[in-house]
């Protein structure tokens, strides 16, 4: 294994270690065992793809559609469970984009350095 194949497997179980990570995906995990709630975002996904297609087809979901949609939207978007997954995705998504920043960062430092530092 290569020194970039190693530090970024370092990189992953250091990742798969941060509070953010676990906090999401201990929010997951709770939201996928509530039975009502899963159900409800499946059928919210269904309702969505179906939408889509529909307006790629040039059409509008029909009024039961949307309105099916709309109650389904509303009744998710007030569970706590799924706030709490939300907020937890959201703190994850944040910590990846400074870890991607920070990598970033690191290959234009290494590309102007005339120091070869892999060994």
């Amino acid at each position: 294994m290569d020194a970039i194949s190693m530090r970024a497997e370092e990189l992953g179980k250091l990742v798969g270690q941060s509070e953010e990570y676990l906090a999401w995906r201990r929010s997951e995990e709770r939201l996928t065992a509530d039975d009502a709630l899963r159900k409800s975002l499946d059928r919210l996904a269904q309702l969505q793809v179906a939408a889509a297609e529909k307006a790629e087809r040039g059409e509008a979901p029909t009024a039961e559609q949307q309105s099916e949609l709309d109650a389904l939207w509303n009744s998710v978007q007030v569970s706590p469970l799924y706030q709490t997954y939300i907020a937890s995705r959201t703190n994850f998504d944040k910590m990846m984009y400074r870890v991607n920043e920070t990598i970033l960062d690191g290959m234009k430092k290494g590309s102007e350095s005339r120091i070869i530092t892999l060994g």
